[in-house]
């Protein structure tokens, strides 16, 4: 009998190997009891006994676990390989700590309760493993209060629209949005909200600290059949082949704009140079990035292109046409 349809290779390789060292430990139980305690069914159990047969160190019959349950009750024999629960590594043990330890400060956490516990039996399983873990810092993204946080995780859980008034750095406006939530996810150093945008018809990555308001509607939010979750594996910024690479030179006071918009490399200025970076940047549309240099008010420029440089010269030359002259 095969697995439960629903059931992942991944779910179904966990269980046996939690099963084996447990079923060694307990010759002779009886299958309907193994079975309760295992939490599966009888023939649940039946299956996976079988599969044992195939499993092993080796090709060979004396290299494969032994599993026979003729007459009710449950042997499993050669099978020392494993006949003991996984034990931790320094490594293990120090990247589960110190996740749960970033996990519990993360804002709007309704389960910190059940985190703390796990830390502690984690802490107390690992002994001298999870020292290294106390040397360790791990840095919880940041970007938008905690309640609009927490609001937008409610929203994911219950399933529930929300209401974005969300500001597009490209076209420098806000927005006003209805999404449906697909999950919340902290990415380099940022939280976003994933979502079904129902003003752009397609999933939407929103960089919380950018939402001005966002509100829960009383609205079922269960995303349409095609909205699927983007690969953020590679990061959220995702440049086009036809994209300008624009770089610009930032003074002191002028470096949040690396912090805020998607760079593709940041270079440090010496302070004999006036200190500040340069970086470069890939942009679809140069028109809020004129807007952007002349609020900056010199503490910013381009280098290059040459004609983006010209563009932002010629459009500053415009702005202070428009103003009088002192005595005329």
């Amino acid at each position: 009998m095969p697995s439960t349809p629903s059931e992942s290779a991944t779910a179904r390789l966990g269980r046996l190997l939690t099963m084996v060292p447990w079923l060694v430990n307990r010759q002779g139980i009886d299958l309907t009891r193994a079975a309760a305690d295992l939490g599966v069914s009888v023939a649940q159990l039946e299956a996976d006994l079988r599969l044992l047969f195939l499993c092993g160190y080796g090709q060979m019959p004396d290299e494969l676990i032994e599993a026979d349950w003729e007459g009710g009750r449950v042997f499993v024999g050669n099978a020392d390989s494993i006949a003991r629960p996984l034990r931790l590594g320094v490594d293990e043990a120090v990247t589960l700590v110190v996740g749960l330890r970033a996990l519990r400060e993360v804002p709007g956490l309704d389960e910190r309760d059940a985190v703390d516990r796990a830390l502690a039996k984690l802490e107390a399983a690992a002994g001298d493993a999870a020292g290294p873990a106390g040397r360790v810092r791990a840095e919880v993204a940041q970007g938008g209060d905690a309640e609009l946080l927490a609001r937008a995780r409610r929203a994911v859980a219950d399933r529930r629209r929300v209401h974005l008034r969300y500001v597009v750095p490209a076209r420098d406006e806000a927005t006003e949005r209805d999404v449906d939530p697909m999950r919340v996810i902290g990415i380099d150093g940022q939280w976003y909200l994933e979502g079904w945008c129902h003003r752009a018809e397609d999933t939407r990555l929103f960089r919380l600290d950018r939402v001005e308001s966002l509100d829960v509607l009383d609205v079922d939010g269960t995303p349409p059949p095609q909205a699927t979750e983007r690969d953020l594996a590679e990061g959220t910024f995702r440049p086009a082949p036809d994209d300008v690479v624009v770089t610009l030179r930032l003074l002191p006071g002028a470096t949040w704009v690396s912090d805020y918009y998607a760079v593709d490399s940041i270079r440090e200025v010496t302070a004999a140079d006036g200190g500040g970076e340069v970086v470069t940047l890939r942009t679809a549309d140069t028109a809020w990035l004129r807007r952007l240099l002349w609020r900056l008010g010199g503490r910013g420029w381009v280098l290059e292109p040459a004609d983006v440089v010209a563009e932002v010269r010629e459009g500053a030359a415009d702005a202070l046409a428009a103003y009088p002259v002192p005595g005329d």
